[in-house]
């Protein structure tokens, strides 16, 4: 097997890495054709995420990449350098916004360079618009990249604002938030206990006779070249598959695609839901929703993965006790379900990274998000193994720990037990976190509204969080001893505290739904009780916890709370518990943070590098073999799906 380097490339804030696909020479030649079809679909979607981050990206990447590559352009200047960085964070962004944080990139090149270089290209090769001159195009772009007040946010989450007006993501065109809201309540109140997702797969745009309709996501429709470019590949990989289930599957997502129909969708997620026998398996569409102010909107993603066997079983010892663990949950019995339905679980290997999932990506991911699905079918749960390895043997010996954990005690429990109980921290959280609980009849799905991705993100990390603790796991033998949660509780908390704070520019709030869901658990934990509390040493600030049970019994309380929230779709208690614990930040001890950090030479966050997955035919035309190639570069790969996969420009 080719060998490979974890580490890659760093710059800005970010350091890229490398995953292997262990144990991919054991598939068999079917499943093999099976994941590169997959792959092939799930490259295929990226235009799309970078037109729904912002309407401006795919025209910027365009130019950016035609200086980049123009060897007419000097390459040796401090500012061509400077647009080389900016172009990279374009590309692991998917657009000219921030991946975590939504704030807008400041180029470091000026507005005068980069004209000047433009006029040095052929205009043939820049993505003009119909009749436009280069000076034409630099006028209506270069505002978009430069000025820090045109379009400053993807998402903006301010309470009191009009998120949809001063969100830059291109998911609503001439509508106020207000509008919108109305639009899609007047669609659920037509609807049945079956409800789909409106405006999953649409744009909210207002028309030209001034009224509000959608333009539909799909093979005729908004995105048509892209998609069906995504469906040449599904159409090959249902005749690759490995049983009857999955080709309905398939043919399914394909149908949905050409049509656009959300019901459809839903039936593709219940048969999804039932397809548990196969070694390959896949995520493709539009999926999550946290790139939209309203979470209503799903931005595009692609995953292919395979199982891995040896992993898979803890998993699997999770799920065939998930009743168990819903009947004891410190939770109101009105919020339990009753019974725990279709909740399969596995440890995977990510085979492709596309859309929303790359360069940046999930280690653990529970689908369907319909609650109604959830409720009636299950849910299916994975945790991305090879990505998570990959993670670890990143941050080995990198002196984060040493810097902000408060003791060398705890810091020796961190290195003994985090790995184990990181893996079953996600674990928790996807199979069983996402899946527990029901709404109360009547409760609008979407009642939390800006709030909602927040106080479910919240919901599922609480309830990793106390069972995590629990003797059951050590019952069953994931976790090896009654001391190893407190590893995972002293991580969490400093991090929801403290750490997390280096992905934040200074000034800026909280904004991102998982950042403010560990910020939320960690100061509410904080000021609720004696468990723990911040101390200073030598102008240091740590986290000390004196009573790790307490923390525990505070966490059940938050999670009984936060279940209530969701279960009656209580939104004004949504709004004060996110913007009272999840939102500000500590200037003071934001400041020293960053100080600390950037003293370690680290980069806050860490994305992918593909492999290269190639066919392999033999002389009479046959595919014979897949080949797996770890070695190309970031720029190179970047530049290559730029050319092989750009549908949309």
């Amino acid at each position: 097997m080719e060998e490979i380097a974890y580490l890659d490339e760093q710059f800005a804030d970010v350091q890229l890495l490398r995953y292997r696909l262990n144990g991919f020479g054991k598939l068999t030649l079917q499943q093999k054709k099976l994941t590169y079809y997959l792959s092939q679909a799930a490259l295929y979607g990226r235009d799309i995420l970078f037109d729904q981050n912002g309407r401006y990206n795919l025209r910027i990447r365009k130019l950016l990449e035609v200086v980049f590559t123009d060897l007419l352009v000097p390459h040796d200047t401090p500012e061509f350098q400077a647009l080389a960085i900016y172009l990279k964070r374009v590309w692991f962004a998917n657009g000219i916004y921030h991946h975590y944080g939504c704030e807008k990139f400041q180029p470091g090149f000026s507005r005068e360079y980069l004209r000047q270089v433009l006029h040095k290209v052929s205009p043939f090769r820049l993505p003009l618009a119909e009749g436009q001159t280069i000076d034409d195009m630099c006028d209506e772009l270069f505002p978009v990249i430069f000025d820090p007040d045109v379009l400053p946010k993807r998402v903006n989450k301010a309470d009191g604002d009009d998120l949809v007006a001063t969100s830059a993501c291109n998911y609503y065109q001439g509508v106020s938030q207000q509008e919108a809201e109305q639009y899609y309540a007047a669609l659920k109140a037509k609807a049945g206990d079956e409800a789909p997702s409106f405006g999953l797969n649409t744009t909210l745009v207002r028309q030209p006779d001034g009224t509000i309709g959608e333009e539909v996501w799909c093979s005729t429709g908004k995105y048509a070249n892209a998609i069906r470019h995504i469906v040449v590949w599904l159409d090959k990989a249902a005749e690759a598959a490995e049983n009857e289930q999955q080709r309905r599957v398939i043919r399914l997502l394909i149908e949905y695609y050409q049509t656009g129909n959300l019901k459809t969708f839903d039936k593709y997620s219940i048969e999804w839901l039932q397809c548990t026998d196969t070694q390959v398996d896949f995520i493709n569409g539009f999926i999550e929703v946290y790139g939209d102010p309203l979470g209503l909107k799903g931005s595009w993603e692609g995953l292919v993965e395979y199982v891995d066997d040896e992993a898979t079983e803890r998993m699997r010892t999770i799920s065939r006790h998930a009743q168990w663990f819903e009947d004891h949950s410190p939770v109101d019995p009105r919020f339990r379900k009753p019974v725990v339905k279709g909740v399969s679980a596995n440890v995977i290997c990510a085979a492709m990274l596309g859309g929303d999932e790359y360069p940046s990506t999930a280690i653990g991911i529970n689908l369907p998000n319909a609650d109604w699905i959830r409720a009636r079918y299950g849910s299916k749960s994975i945790t991305i193994s090879n990505i998570t390895d990959a993670y670890n043997q990143a941050a080995r010996g990198n002196g984060f720990r040493e810097e902000f954990v408060a003791d060398e005690t705890t810091l020796q429990l961190i290195n003994r037990y985090a790995d184990i109980c990181d893996d079953l921290h996600t674990d928790l959280h996807e199979c069983l976190g996402h899946g527990s609980g029901q709404l109360l009849p009547g409760t609008d799905a979407d009642g939390l509204k800006a709030y909602g991705n927040t106080i479910e993100e919240a919901r599922a990390d609480l309830f990793a969080l106390y069972y995590i603790a629990d003797e059951k796991l050590v019952e069953l033998g994931l976790t090896p001893d009654s001391q190893a949660y407190k590893a995972q509780y002293y991580t969490y908390m400093m991090n929801g505290l403290m750490t997390q704070l280096v992905r934040i520019q200074p000034g800026n709030q909280i904004e991102e739904a998982h950042m403010r869901n560990r910020a939320l658990i960690a100061h509410w934990c904080l000021e609720h009780g004696n468990a723990m509390k911040m101390v200073k040493r030598n102008s240091k600030t740590y986290l000390t916890i004196n009573d790790y049970e307490e923390l525990r019994i505070l966490i059940a309380k938050l999670l009984a709370e936060v279940q209530r929230i969701k279960s009656e779709g209580d939104y004004e208690a949504a709004r004060q518990l996110v913007e009272q614990y999840a939102v500000r930040i500590d200037p003071m001890l934001h400041k020293e943070i960053l100080q600390r950090y950037e003293r370690l030479h680290l980069a806050p966050y860490k994305g992918f590098i593909n492999p290269v997955l190639t066919p392999v035919y033999d002389k009479q035309g046959v595919m014979v073999d897949v080949h797996v190639s770890y070695r190309e570069p970031y720029d190179q790969q970047m530049l290559r799906y730029g050319a092989e996969y750009g549908t949309l420009i």
